[in-house]
């Protein structure tokens, strides 16, 4: 194990202009990530100067076994937590080898919408508080749970400190040191209500940077408990019963929100996601009508609601934005397992495209 520690710890930086690049993108069902390496020349962070690759569709879901083939194309490059060195983790989304976007590529289309000139003028700024749960491995049961039985109720395990309230630390922190590493823009980390689950947070981001960083910051999370030998859980309820969910609250603001004034477009802005509150439900994860109950610090998914300090409501004012009159608001509707390249881009073509 000593040699293989020494291998895996070599610097490519110092003995070849040679990097190692890890290919990464977004599988079948829409959360499952894939991923595989090449040995390129250095691209210097630019992805234009990354070669496009590809991939057998047909054993991802993406593609027939006539015709599997798969085309990634290179979108954004982050340092490489694991290789180091000046290996790179590079973020891709997938296209037939015509040139068209495949069906579950969610990054081309909200792309089209944060190129519109109306949303670049707007620079819509994205935090996104990503909830999660750790789950002993084989028996699908939260880490630190007695086995088939539970431990006690919420209450003490919210930013809790101690062994008997606080599961996978080790883990939590050695993936907010490998975002950082990576160059994402992560803004924090905490123990979560349930025991056993933990959010962090992406952002500040600018446009379509908060989904290429969040899936990124997910798929580094993903290889972390891989050695730790944890199961990674995005089910925005994985207990039921008095347990709380998990989601991707979405803290959003534009140009115009944060300038003098901005409390009444941020107003306007929440009246028109009220108006599409269905629209956007419908893209916000799979199975969030499990979590979105109107407990636990949720709304109820058939209503749309918004209040100042409310984290019952399903948009959150929060009370430095009400004193400002200006700022950003919260929309605590997204689930753990959303795609954050659809959310963002959502909320974008609604508050600024979109005339009710």
């Amino acid at each position: 194990m000593t040699l293989l520690n020494d291998l895996i710890n070599i610097n490519l930086s110092d003995s070849t202009e040679k990097i190692i690049a890890e290919y990464i993108w977004i599988g079948g069902s829409g959360m499952d990530m894939r991923s595989k390496a090449r040995t390129l020349l250095n691209p210097e962070s630019d992805p234009q100067r990354l070669p496009k690759w590809n991939f057998d569709g047909s054993s991802t879901g993406q593609a027939t076994g006539d015709d599997s083939e798969v085309i990634l194309y290179p979108q954004a490059i982050f340092k490489d937590p694991f290789r180091r060195g000046s290996n790179i983790l590079v973020m891709c989304d997938a296209y037939t080898p015509a040139g068209e976007p495949i069906p579950t590529n969610q990054r081309f289309n909200a792309e089209k919408i944060f190129s519109h000139p109306d949303v670049i003028a707007e620079e819509p700024w994205y935090g996104i508080e990503q909830e999660y749960t750790l789950l002993q491995k084989n028996v699908n049961w939260p880490l630190g749970w007695p086995l088939g039985g539970f431990p006690g109720p919420q209450g003490p395990y919210y930013c809790g400190v101690g062994a008997d309230k606080s599961f996978g630390r080790d883990i939590v922190d050695s993936h907010y040191k490998a975002c950082l590493y990576a160059g994402i823009n992560i803004s924090g980390v905490n123990g979560e209500v349930m025991p056993g689950q933990w959010e962090f947070q992406v952002g500040p981001a600018v446009g379509i940077s908060a989904g290429d960083e969040l899936w990124v910051a997910r798929y580094i999370l993903e290889r972390i408990t891989e050695i730790a030998g944890v199961v990674l859980s995005f089910d925005p309820k994985p207990i039921q019963g008095d347990w709380n969910g998990a989601g991707a609250h979405t803290n959003y603001s534009t140009k115009s929100m944060r300038s003098n004034g901005g409390i009444d477009v941020i107003k306007a802005a929440i009246e028109k996601l009220g108006l599409r509150h269905n629209e956007h439900i419908s893209a916000y994860g799979e199975g969030n009508e499990r979590r979105l109950t109107g407990r636990h610090e949720t709304a109820d998914i058939s209503k749309f609601s918004w209040g100042v300090a409310n984290r019952g409501a399903s948009v959150r004012l929060g009370r430095e934005t009400e004193k400002a009159g200006k700022g950003y608001f919260e929309d605590r509707r997204p689930a753990s397992n959303m795609d954050p390249y659809v959310v963002t881009s959502m909320i974008a073509e609604t508050t600024i495209l979109w005339n009710p």
